[in-house]
């Protein structure tokens, strides 16, 4: 029992590792679309886009790895690389989403998150990272 139960808690550390990993690879990504620093934007300017988006991808990204893990395989190599290959298709259809939102939409994407003023097209690609999370969660269950 005892084993097991060991067993189990260093599988849930492995999962965690994962999990903030990808996590930190969305902050990345995010980082990555928008112009300037994030951590400056959000943290020092306290820009409302930037971190409406941000918290959009983190909570993506984190429903994605969750998705992954309740559905996993019984053998946990397997379930651990499914994790790790759906995160990643996961960030990568959110990228595609936010550059295909903004080919349709008047402007730079990047620089209306990246302004000051709360704007509603930040809302729209909040929404849009969130969305083609959430179709990766649906193709992995």
């Amino acid at each position: 029992m005892l084993e097991d139960l060991l067993n189990g808690a260093g599988r849930s550390m492995l999962f965690g590792v994962v999990g903030v990993g990808l996590m930190a690879a969305g902050f990345g990504l995010v980082d990555l679309l928008t112009p300037g620093r994030l951590r400056d934007l959000i943290w020092v300017r306290r820009n409302p886009n930037a971190g409406l988006l941000l918290a959009a991808n983190q909570l993506g990204v984190a429903g994605i790895v969750f998705t992954a893990i309740l559905t996993s395989y019984h053998d946990f190599a397997k379930g651990l690389a499914s994790t790790v290959i759906f995160g990643l298709i996961g960030l990568l259809v959110m990228a595609l989403a936010f550059f295909v939102l903004d080919l349709l939409t008047p402007g730079r994407l990047g620089e209306v998150i990246c302004a000051d003023e709360p704007h509603p097209a930040a809302r729209v690609s909040a929404a849009t990272h969130f969305g083609a999370a959430l179709i990766v969660c649906a193709c992995i269950a």
